[in-house]
């Protein structure tokens, strides 16, 4: 069992909160997170998945009343949409915190749903895949997550075969059976090659238009299958950070796949050499240390990218709340960084408070004036608010 930070955040929500809701993506490890909580406690699991489970839900309210005083679970509530109605009156009834922790891998279609009826009655959490802070202990084993992804089962495969069989399976099963669950009527072939269309084109910038040509659909469609993905959520949607300077800014989105792991197994990239040599590597590496980066970040942080049409540019953009002020981050797959003009020209509009370059070894130190090496261990643990939350 891999200790997760997420325990700590679930455990204080359930303390402020009648619901508290885990989001994020199928197999991740949402459920093993939730009997972890439940523990020692009076607990009551229902996976909504199954008929039987579902059969006891028929009078919800007269069924849930009748367990008033444990932590119902509720998994895969994505299929009973209608239940949130239900749980609205009966957190009323009570007011009592700790009431439900519910579970869903479809992220905003959960939040729109349940915000619609639990206002001010839910506190989301994101359970995000493993990252270096949780499953990487040296270089080696941050490397090994960098190449099968975040994913409990395919990180902690045997071998890097079955890893990658793991994570071929886990994009037929999203193909085949929860896009579909969601609504969406796309023939597995289309979305699958989108998808791999994404994986060649991770890190750069969202263009419909081209997307749209090459599956020989039209530009909103292919916006909706991003949007799709976002959703459930396996893509990330960076947007570019808003400065207040008079030149060009870039304004469309860049696009990541946020798990390496599948990034990888989309494009056939089996194990670390087959991947060093591929060109997709810098920029899977960059999608890595961002996720990664993001994952540690405090509650509220603002996350972007610069880019200017003269060609300033800034991997990630990271307004800290309180007084942590402005971070700016380039990304290097490289043992020795070096700032780049672009980077240097890119501090020069921002004025930010701190300015790192990430790069592929362990280790911080100063580079140039005001900007410091640091490895992407480092950095994450210097991103982690105090208590680990």
């Amino acid at each position: 069992m891999i200790p997760r930070r997420a325990f700590l955040a679930v455990q204080r929500a359930l303390g402020r909160q009648a619901a508290v809701a885990i989001l994020g993506p199928r197999q991740v490890g949402k459920t093993t997170l939730a009997h972890e909580i439940a523990g020692d406690l009076d607990a009551l699991y229902l996976d909504l998945e199954s008929r039987r489970d579902r059969a006891r839900l028929a009078e919800p309210t007269l069924f849930l009343g009748s367990h008033e005083d444990c932590l119902v679970i509720l998994d895969e509530i994505h299929r009973v949409p209608e239940l949130f109605q239900d749980l609205r009156g009966i957190i009323d009834q009570s007011r009592r915190t700790g009431r439900f922790l519910v579970l869903g891998s479809a992220s905003m279609d959960l939040m729109r749903q349940s915000g619609e009826s639990l206002a001010g009655r839910i506190e989301y959490v994101e359970l995000h895949a493993l990252d270096v802070l949780e499953a990487a202990r040296d270089a080696a084993s941050a490397d090994l997550l960098w190449l099968r992804g975040g994913f409990p089962d395919s990180l902690l495969a045997s071998t890097n075969d079955d890893s990658f069989a793991y994570r071929r399976n886990l994009i037929r099963t999203y193909l085949e059976r929860d896009v579909p669950q969601f609504g969406f009527r796309i023939a597995a072939e289309t979305l699958e090659r989108f998808w791999t269309m994404l994986a060649h084109g991770q890190g750069t910038l969202l263009n419909a238009s081209t997307l749209a040509v090459s599956l020989s659909v039209s530009a909103p469609t292919a916006t909706a299958y991003v949007n799709l993905l976002a959703d459930l959520p396996l893509v990330r949607r960076l947007t570019p950070w808003r400065a207040n300077v008079r030149k060009r800014l870039v304004k469309s989105p860049k696009v990541y796949m946020r798990d390496s792991g599948l990034v990888h197994a989309l494009l056939g990239i089996e194990d670390l050499h087959q991947l060093a040599g591929h060109p997709i590597a810098g920029a899977s590496w960059e999608g890595f240390v961002i996720e990664n980066l993001l994952a540690a970040a405090p509650p509220r942080t603002q996350a972007g990218f610069y880019r200017t049409a003269r060609g300033a540019e800034v991997d990630l953009v990271l307004q800290l709340p309180g007084a942590n002020g402005l971070w700016a981050i380039e990304i290097k797959r490289t043992a020795t960084p070096a700032p780049t003009k672009e980077f240097h020209s890119a501090r020069e509009d921002l004025e930010p408070d701190r300015s790192f370059i990430v790069h592929a070894g362990e280790g911080r130190y100063p580079i140039a004036h005001g900007i410091e090496a640091i490895g992407l261990r480092d950095l994450a643990a210097a991103l982690l608010p105090a208590g680990g939350g």
